[in-house]
């Protein structure tokens, strides 16, 4: 099971992820991934002092639209399961990833929905990320050393 210190709750974390992350789609799911050296701290500063490893986070947004409570329910255990199958896949370990489910997430299974997570790991724009993250992470680190 994933810990829960590894869930995004903060609803800054989410918008930030929303508003500046790669987002990519699938048939079922719309997927932002934000690497935090990216994005954070945020202009007020108040992200900065935060120590954050052991990443990536994942927040969920499972709307009315897929069904009722049982069901969305269920779609977001499946989504949880999905991700920790493909975590390891993630562009970069400190990297927030909300996956917002659309109504057809309700019709498929942990491994279906796996699988879309999996291509969305493969696609361009998310492995463009990776290697922007690594080029800034080899800058900071050069910095300071």
């Amino acid at each position: 099971m994933m810990s829960a210190q590894h869930g995004i709750s903060r609803g800054s974390d989410f918008s930030r992820t929303l508003k500046r992350g790669v987002r990519v789609s699938t048939r079922d799911l719309v997927v932002s991934i934000a690497v935090v050296p990216l994005v954070w701290p945020d202009p007020s500063g108040r992200r900065a002092q935060v120590a954050m490893s052991g990443g990536p986070w994942l927040g969920l947004i499972v709307s009315r639209s897929v069904g009722p409570a049982v069901v969305r329910h269920r779609v977001a255990r499946r989504l949880r399961a999905a991700f920790r199958e493909v975590s390891g896949r993630v562009p970069a370990a400190e990297s927030f990833v909300v996956v917002r489910a659309l109504p057809g997430a309700a019709h498929r299974s942990s491994d279906e929905l796996a699988d879309q997570l999996r291509e969305v790991m493969g696609r361009k724009r998310v492995r463009e990320l990776a290697v922007r993250s690594a080029r800034i992470d080899a800058v900071a680190g050069g910095v300071s050393a």
